[in-house]
């Protein structure tokens, strides 16, 4: 999860970022990936080219090539998380349930969406957030904005950036992979009432925000893009 952009552009580079550079997060193909390793190619060529030669192959079978024995690389998940542990048991079962997703790009996308989700909040824009929150998440910051307008309150808010990313959890449940992760950023906000006085926050002071967030995404969907489907604060 920079990218956004200011003045009338704002909006295009929402809508570019939602359709495009999300779909990078959270599992985007682009058809360069390298095909899977397969541990009896190079024997079958070998030995292919031996029948070809008219060469006798001895005793020796060739098998078919099993499609299924395709090896997962690992590396970049033992990297970010304690190999063992309880989140990197369950990223790699994310990695065995999609083979596109990249826990590097994954955490790189939720920076931008986090970013985005923020500052989206802050101004109000519900056509940013549908597109990147699940429906109970939306309907709640919808209800937040809604009773902010109805006060004639006016939130500021500037993204600093982020301090920290980190894995806490992932789990693959009922066909659906969730990822939660603990972030750790800087931003400047304050909720002005009708009258312009500052009733929340302060608009001259960076403040210390940890959230932890989880996104989800249904297995079975061809859609490759991960919904919030949950956010807290953390003490």
């Amino acid at each position: 999860m920079q990218f956004l952009d200011f003045g009338t552009l704002f909006f295009i580079v929402a809508a570019v970022v939602v359709l495009l550079q999300l779909r990078s997060v959270l599992g985007k193909r682009t058809g360069n990936e390298k095909p899977p390793f397969n541990p009896y190619a190079e024997r079958n060529a070998r030995e292919a080219k031996k029948e070809a030669d008219g060469k006798p192959l001895g005793n020796v079978v060739s098998l078919p090539v099993r499609k299924g024995d395709a090896a997962i690389d690992y590396t970049t998940i033992d990297a970010l998380s304690v190999p063992g542990s309880i989140v990197n048991k369950g990223l790699r079962s994310v990695r065995q349930s999609d083979s596109a997703f990249d826990p590097a790009e994954f955490l790189n996308g939720a920076k931008m969406a986090y970013e985005m989700v923020v500052t989206a909040f802050a101004d109000g824009d519900r056509k940013t957030l549908k597109g990147l929150l699940a429906k109970d998440v939306y309907d709640g910051f919808e209800s937040a904005i809604s009773g902010r307008e109805q006060r004639g309150e006016k939130m500021q808010s500037s993204f600093v950036g982020i301090n920290k990313i980190d894995f806490a959890d992932a789990e693959v449940k009922n066909n659906e992979a969730h990822v939660t992760l603990r972030i750790v950023s800087q931003l400047i906000s304050a909720t002005l009432d009708k009258d312009g006085k500052t009733i929340d926050g302060d608009a001259d002071t960076v403040s210390e925000v940890k959230d932890v967030w989880t996104f989800a995404r249904d297995l079975r969907s061809k859609d490759p893009n991960w919904k919030l489907v949950a956010t807290e604060a953390e003490e």
